[in-house]
C-alpha cells in the first residue's frame, strides 16, 4: 500500500492504543527499511502528554525520507471581535506544518515551515506574519539543536521524577510554560490527565506563570535554560521555552506566546512597534524606513482591491477623515501619521516621507483619488489605471489609507441604533486586546456605562491609527481642559454634538437650544438626496463616538460632562456621521433605560457576529 501524501490523524481510530498503533504501526508496515529517529517519536509522544492526542498529526513520505509534523494550535482565548478584526476563525486551530527529515529529525536540514487554518483560505494575513515569526525562531534555535543535545536535556527532566513524587512531577510540567501578559481571557489549563492525576482545580496560566525563560544556546556545556524573573510585560511573549519537553513543545509554546501580542509587533521586522501611544487591535508595519520599503516589496498592500469591494463605505470614510485632516489649519499637529509612500517610478526612494513632509503634493494625490462610489461601478484594475493616468501617487496613497488604519470598522446594517437619524453608522474598536483585556477586568470589579465622545472629524485620522487619547494639556488639545486632564464624554447627545463641530476655524461651542433647532430645520427640509445613501456625498461632516466607560471613582462627574483620566477605562463602541450640517436629536441621553436597552441590542447583534 502506498501511503505517500496520507494524512493520519488519531480521530481515525476509536481507542488510544489502536490509534497510535495506526499512526505509527501501519506506516511502519509500509516502509519496512525506513528509519525514523527515536527523536521525533518522544518529542512527538511529549506533545500527545503535555497538550492531547489530536494536538498533532503525522504524515510521513517513505520515499522521500520526509515527514509532516502537524501542530493544532488552539487559539479559542481570543475573543471574538479581536478575531475577527484579524481575521482568523477562533473555533479552529492554526496549524503549522513542520516538514523535517524523517531519519535525521534535528541533525537534518531546518525545515519548510507552513501556517494555516484548513477553512480560512482567504486572506489569512496573520498566518504570514506568524510564519515569518516562527521562521526566524527555528533558523536561530537550528543553528545549535542536535539529537544528542536533546536527548541530554530529556535526560535531565527523567532525572527530576521520583516513582512516588507527584508533586515534583506537576511542578515540572508546568515549568514549560513561559509567561504571558496578564489577561482574563487566556486560556485555562486543559490537561486533564495532570488534572484527573493530581486532583487539583482548574488554573489560570497567568497564575502559574511567575518565571521567565531565557535560553543562550552558544555554549551548551553552560546550564542555559534558567528561569530569572522577568523585567518587563511587553517581552514575554519572546522568551524561549524551554527545550526539556522536546522541540516540537517548543515552537508550539513560543507559537502561543506571540499569537495573542501579534499586534504589538510589526509585521516585516517583528520588533514593537514604535508608534506614539504603543499598539492598536490591527497588526500593521511599523514606520522604520525599511520596513516601510519591504512591505510595499512583499505586496502586502495587494489587500486594497478586497477592501474596496467588500469594505467599500468603510474606505469612503477612511478617505474623508483623511482629507479632513490634510485641508486643516492645524494638519501640521494633527495629521498624523504622516503617509510613507513607496515611489512606483523609484522603489528606492519614499514618495511621501514622514521625515520631509510635502503637504501640497500630498493635498494634490488625495484630490487624484476616485471617489469609491466610481471605483465600485467598474473592474478594479481599470479604476487604478484610471487612476495611475491622473496621478501616480494618488494609487498608492489610497493603499497606505487604508492599510495604516488600526481599528476595526464596519459599516451597521439595518438593524442599527434607529435613535442616532444617520445611515452612516459604523462598529468601531480600537483598542488591542491587552486594553480591551484591562478594561473587562475593570468593568468586573466596577461596572460600565456608555458616554458620547464628540471631536471634529479632522482629528479622526490621527484616532483611528493612534487610539483615543488623553490630549489635555498637550499640543492635541483644542479645547480647554475645564474639568481637569483627561477623555472628556457626556450621557447628554447634545454636548457632544457641539464639541463634534467645533474644528477649522469654528471656537464656539452651539448651545442646545440652537442644535435642536438644526435638528429640527434640517427634519423639515426636503431631502435633495435618500436618507439611505450608500457613500457619504458631503465634505462637510460631523461626526460622534459613542463610547463604553468604567464607572469606577477615577471618573469624575461634573453635571453632564464626565472626565475620565484612565485611557484604559474607554473604549469606543460605535462611531455616527452626519451630512451638511445635519445633527441627531439632541436630547438622547445614555442612561435613559430604553437607550441603554437599544444600545445592548445592537452590540449583542454586532460585536460578536460581525
Amino acid at each position: 500500500m502506498d501511503i505517500k501524501g496520507q494524512y493520519w490523524t488519531d480521530d481515525d481510530s476509536d481507542g488510544d492504543n489502536e490509534s497510535e498503533e495506526f499512526l505509527y504501526g501501519v506506516q511502519g508496515t509500509c516502509a519496512a527499511d525506513l528509519y525514523r529517529h527515536p527523536q521525533l517519536d518522544a518529542d512527538i509522544e511529549a506533545v500527545k502528554e503535555i497538550y492531547s492526542e489530536n494536538s498533532v498529526s503525522v504524515r510521513e513520505y517513505g520515499t522521500i525520507d520526509d515527514v509532516d509534523i502537524d501542530l493544532h494550535i488552539n487559539i479559542s482565548f481570543l475573543d471574538e471581535e479581536v478575531s475577527t478584526a484579524w481575521k482568523v476563525l477562533r473555533t479552529e486551530p492554526i496549524v503549522l506544518r513542520l516538514r523535517f527529515s524523517l531519519s535525521q529529525y534535528l541533525d537534518g536540514p531546518e525545515p519548510s515551515i507552513e501556517v494555516f487554518q484548513p477553512s480560512n483560505k482567504e486572506g489569512f494575513g496573520l498566518g504570514l506574519q506568524l510564519k515569518k515569526i516562527l521562521g526566524m525562531f527555528t533558523s536561530q534555535q537550528w543553528k545549535h539543536l542536535s539529537n544528542d543535545f536533546l536527548k541530554t536535556q530529556q535526560e535531565k527532566r527523567h532525572s527530576w521524577f521520583k516513582s512516588s513524587g507527584t508533586i515534583k512531577k506537576f511542578r515540572a510540567g508546568l515549568s514549560i510554560f513561559s509567561p504571558i501578559p496578564k489577561s482574563p481571557s487566556f486560556p485555562i489549563i486543559q490537561d486533564s490527565m495532570l488534572k484527573g492525576k493530581l486532583g487539583v482545580p482548574e488554573l489560570r496560566v497567568n497564575r502559574l506563570m511567575n518565571r521567565s525563560i531565557s535560553c543562550t544556546m552558544k555554549n551548551p556545556k553552560v546550564e542555559v535554560f534558567g528561569y530569572p524573573p522577568s523585567t518587563q510585560v511587553g517581552g514575554h511573549c519572546k522568551n524561549i521555552p524551554t527545550l526539556e519537553y522536546g522541540f516540537l513543545v517548543q515552537i508550539m509554546k513560543y507559537a502561543e506566546q506571540r499569537i495573542p501580542t501579534l499586534n504589538e509587533y510589526c509585521v516585516v521586522c517583528d520588533e514593537q512597534h514604535v508608534f506614539q501611544n504603543g499598539s492598536m487591535l490591527k497588526p500593521a508595519v511599523c514606520t522604520r524606513e525599511l520596513c516601510v520599503f519591504s512591505f510595499y516589496t512583499l505586496g502586502v498592500m495587494s489587500g486594497a482591491a478586497e477592501e474596496v469591494a467588500t469594505g467599500a463605505e468603510v474606505v469612503d470614510l477612511l478617505v474623508a477623515m483623511c482629507r479632513a485632516a490634510l485641508e486643516s489649519p492645524r494638519k501640521s499637529i494633527i495629521f498624523e501619521p504622516y503617509p510613507s509612500v513607496v515611489d512606483p517610478s523609484d522603489p528606492k526612494t519614499l514618495a511621501f516621507n514622514p521625515k520631509k513632509k510635502n503637504y501640497e503634493r500630498l493635498q494634490k494625490a488625495l484630490d487624484s483619488v476616485m471617489s469609491i462610489r466610481e471605483m465600485t461601478q467598474g473592474s478594479y484594475l481599470e479604476i487604478k489605471k484610471q487612476m495611475d493616468k491622473l496621478d501616480p501617487l494618488a494609487h498608492p496613497l489610497l493603499q497606505w489609507i487604508i492599510s495604516s488604519n488600526r481599528s476595526h470598522i464596519v459599516k451597521l446594517p439595518l438593524s442599527r441604533l434607529k435613535f442616532m437619524h444617520t445611515s452612516h453608522q459604523f462598529l468601531l474598536l480600537s483598542s488591542p486586546p491587552a486594553k480591551e483585556a484591562r478594561f473587562r477586568t475593570a468593568k468586573k470589579l466596577y461596572g460600565s456605562t456608555f458616554a458620547f465622545h464628540g471631536s471634529h472629524i479632522e482629528n479622526w485620522h490621527s484616532i483611528l491609527r493612534n487610539g483615543l487619547v488623553n490630549a489635555s494639556y498637550t499640543k492635541l488639545q483644542l479645547h480647554g481642559a475645564a474639568y481637569g486632564k483627561g477623555i472628556y464624554l457626556s450621557p447628554i447627545s447634545s454636548i457632544s454634538f457641539g464639541y463634534s463641530g467645533m474644528g477649522k476655524g469654528q471656537h464656539r461651542m452651539p448651545s442646545k437650544d440652537e442644535l435642536v433647532q438644526r435638528y429640527n430645520r434640517m427634519n423639515t427640509i426636503p431631502q435633495t438626496r435618500s436618507i439611505q445613501s450608500r457613500f457619504l456625498q458631503s465634505r462637510n461632516l460631523n461626526c460622534i463616538a459613542l463610547c463604553e466607560v468604567i464607572t469606577s471613582k477615577d471618573l469624575q462627574k461634573h453635571g453632564n460632562i464626565w472626565v475620565c483620566p484612565v485611557s484604559d477605562h474607554v473604549c469606543t463602541r460605535f462611531f455616527f456621521v452626519y451630512e451638511d450640517g445635519q445633527v441627531g436629536d439632541a436630547n438622547i441621553n445614555t442612561q435613559d433605560p430604553k437607550i441603554q436597552k437599544e444600545i445592548m441590542r445592537v452590540i449583542g447583534t454586532q460585536v460578536y457576529t460581525n
